[in-house]
């Protein structure tokens, strides 16, 4: 009995030591898997898309040629920009910027032709219409967009002389006088003396080649959104004139005028606008007027050119400036006080910009050229010289036909009466014409100058405001 409990015992023992195990591989057969967790998928990196920068639709651009082209339909030029382009108040194209094109067609320039017909001079003068096809960017070509070939004109860049002295009658007269004497003297000092000095003998010929003078300018508006390259946005900042010390700040605005102004039809009290084109910072570099603003002035003093060689005259300053929708700050206008400090405007006639802002024609007319006309005209009645010597001094009022047939003729009455015809016509045109208006075309380019003090309000306001 003790030998079946023993063996009972060692059998549950035994049992207990193998259960165990086969309990520990039955659970390791059966466990259910655990879920693998899935690695976690690397996500895609977010590219920063930037906007490429854009000229709308009407930005206006001024293109002036360096040298001289000949006057022909399909003459291809190549211009510079003159102003810098901006986008979002950074130059988006700077100034000097390659621009190609050609001339599509050859308007009659009539005016001119009757004036040169007048002196022997049968030229068919012409005004070229020009279309700008691309801008020459650094990285390649850009297309170009315009609305139509333009006319064009050389540049005047008037500047304000500061405030000028008071001077008595004579003392006017004696500066006019000194003007005149640097301006002959500059004739033969200045560069190019060799092309004005072809010019003077192609006034004395019956037909001379033509020409597109070099610095003629021409206006042009975009069509259509023009789309920049990328790199166009490199462009740095507008610069900021720094203020010197102890002197008061000024602010330049650069501004298109929206349309035309001229002395001629001009009354004072009549509005006038201008787009600005530049953004203006202070010397803290905080944005005071943004690009897009609209100056709003209007005409003070207007007359238009009279008989005599009286000339016009045309003053216009703006009282209030427009912000664009926005810009976080007031669209609806704040007061300033600006006058005209610059321009640049298109045309033959020679202009002057007083202190005051005032535009006035510069006087072309002169007292000597009449007079010693008449003098050389008389002499060919002179019984006391010789014959041929006198008809071809005094026959110089019709260009080299006139004193071809004035010596060829042999009659000191005849080349007489060609020297009178010349002195005849130089005295209409010094004294009794009309004189010249001030015309402003759309788009000429102007500067405005103002200062804190005198416009305050010109800060921008909070765009939470």
């Amino acid at each position: 009995m003790l030998f079946f409990n023993r063996r009972l015992t060692a059998a549950i023992s035994l049992s207990a030591l193998i259960t165990p195990g086969a309990v520990l591989a039955q659970s390791l057969q059966h466990r259910p898997e655990k879920p693998v967790p899935e690695s976690p998928q690397p996500k895609s990196p977010v590219v920063a898309t930037t906007a490429k920068p854009v000229l709308p639709a009407g930005t206006c651009l001024q293109v002036e040629i360096q040298r001289n082209y000949p006057m022909k339909a399909g003459e291809s030029l190549e211009g510079r920009l003159v102003y810098p382009l901006y986008v979002d108040g950074h130059v988006a194209i700077p100034a000097n910027t390659p621009v190609e094109g050609k001339v599509v067609e050859l308007d009659p320039d009539r005016k001119t032709r009757w004036h040169g017909r007048l002196r022997g001079d049968f030229t068919p003068f012409h005004i070229p219409s020009v279309q700008f096809s691309q801008l020459l960017l650094p990285d390649g070509q850009l297309p170009l967009q315009t609305k139509g070939a333009v006319t064009g004109a050389p540049v005047l860049r008037l500047s304000a002389p500061g405030a000028a002295p008071k001077r008595s009658f004579v003392g006017k007269y004696w500066a006019m006088a000194k003007t005149r004497i640097h301006q002959q003297v500059a004739f033969f000092t200045d560069p190019g003396l060799g092309q004005r000095a072809l010019q003077i003998v192609y006034q004395q010929l019956p037909y001379h080649p033509e020409r597109i003078p070099a610095h003629t300018s021409w206006t042009f508006e975009l069509a259509g959104p023009l789309t920049l390259p990328e790199s166009a946005k490199l462009g740095a900042a507008s610069e900021v004139p720094s203020a010197s010390a102890g002197r008061v700040e000024i602010w330049s605005v650069r501004a298109l005028l929206t349309g035309e102004v001229t002395s001629a039809t001009a009354k004072p009290g009549d509005p006038v606008q201008a787009l600005v084109v530049e953004p203006v910072f202070d010397k803290d570099r905080q944005l005071v007027v943004p690009q897009g603003s609209m100056l709003v002035g209007k005409v003070t003093t207007a007359k238009s050119a009279r008989s005599l060689g009286r000339n016009g005259k045309l003053r216009f300053t703006f009282q209030q400036v427009r912000f664009p929708q926005g810009a976080g700050m007031n669209a609806e206008g704040q007061p300033v006080e600006g006058a005209l400090s610059g321009a640049t405007a298109q045309g033959n006639t020679g202009l002057s910009l007083d202190a005051e802002g005032t535009v006035t024609p510069k006087s072309q007319s002169s007292v000597i050229v009449p007079l010693l006309l008449t003098m050389l005209a008389g002499r060919a009645l002179d019984n006391d010289g010789n014959l041929t010597t006198q008809t071809g001094v005094s026959s110089n009022g019709f260009g080299l036909i006139g004193r071809v047939v004035g010596v060829a003729a042999g009659n000191r009455n005849i080349a007489a009466g060609i020297g009178f015809y010349a002195a005849a016509l130089s005295t209409y045109e010094n004294f009794l014409r009309p004189g010249h208006d001030v015309d402003f075309p759309k788009d000429t380019r102007i500067e405005i100058e103002t200062t804190p003090l005198r416009a305050p309000v010109l800060k921008p306001e909070s765009p939470s405001q």
